[in-house]
């Protein structure tokens, strides 16, 4: 696994976590795609670079607290698979935690793509590995 785009990686969860969505997005390339397509909740679909932020914001304004916690960085060539907890605090102060997984896509040193799974095999599977 390249140290870089693991440098990336834990730079841009980092960003998230302190709301900077300029940071987070930093080394996204210009065709950036946000793939909530198999998310369970209200929020589906495949997202462009133009789209992310509101989306987030949204995201973001629905929690009193929002916090991502990398368990695991797997190496899969040009992906990189995530495991991670996110931990979230309600206004009424109800604590929801979710173990997600993320595929991320490095193309050209850039990230092309942030894909979202709701389970590890079905991650691991996108970026061409088995559990």
């Amino acid at each position: 696994m390249s140290q870089e785009n693991v440098e990336i990686i834990r730079a841009a969860i980092d960003a998230l976590n302190k709301g900077d969505l300029d940071a987070w997005l930093k080394e996204a390339a210009p065709d950036y795609e946000l793939d909530f397509s198999r998310a369970v909740g209200p929020v589906h679909g495949v997202f462009k670079l133009d789209q992310i932020r509101a989306l987030l914001d949204d995201f973001f304004g629905q929690w009193e607290a929002v916090r991502f916690e990398a368990d695991e960085l797997i190496d899969a060539g040009e992906h990189v698979v995530v495991t991670l907890a996110t931990s979230s605090r309600g206004r009424d102060g109800i604590e929801v935690t979710a173990r997600t997984t993320w595929v991320w896509t490095f193309r050209e040193g850039k990230v092309a793509r942030m894909g979202y799974y709701q389970d590890k095999p079905e991650a691991l599977e996108a970026a061409g590995l088995r559990e």
